[in-house]
């Protein structure tokens, strides 16, 4: 039963330090794809088509970069995703109202 026990907390060590590693790298493609994204409906007429979008998009990109810039990786991969999210969701309703 020992033995069990102590291959249990190895187990969990590992898993603990493979999840905390991942959030001590910046998020840089999830940077790249929200840029991306936003670029993609800006090209499709976004600013005129789906403005409100965009501008969410826009925000959340402008709070990743903070977040980024304050090594905050964790807070700027959330909003990283969130912009490009918001960014596809403008290039789709820019793409609806064709």
């Amino acid at each position: 039963m020992t033995l069990f026990r102590g291959l249990l907390q190895t187990a969990l060590v590992a898993v603990f330090l493979f999840a905390s590693a991942c959030e001590t790298a910046p998020p840089v493609q999830e940077m790249s794809d929200a840029r991306q994204a936003i670029a993609a409906a800006k090209e499709a007429g976004a600013a005129e088509k789906a403005a409100f979008h965009l501008k969410a998009a826009e925000d959340y990109l402008d709070s990743a970069e903070k977040a980024l810039n304050d090594r905050d990786y964790s807070e700027a991969r959330y909003d990283a995703r969130q912009a490009k999210m918001k960014a596809l969701d403008a290039l789709k309703a820019s793409e609806d109202s064709e």
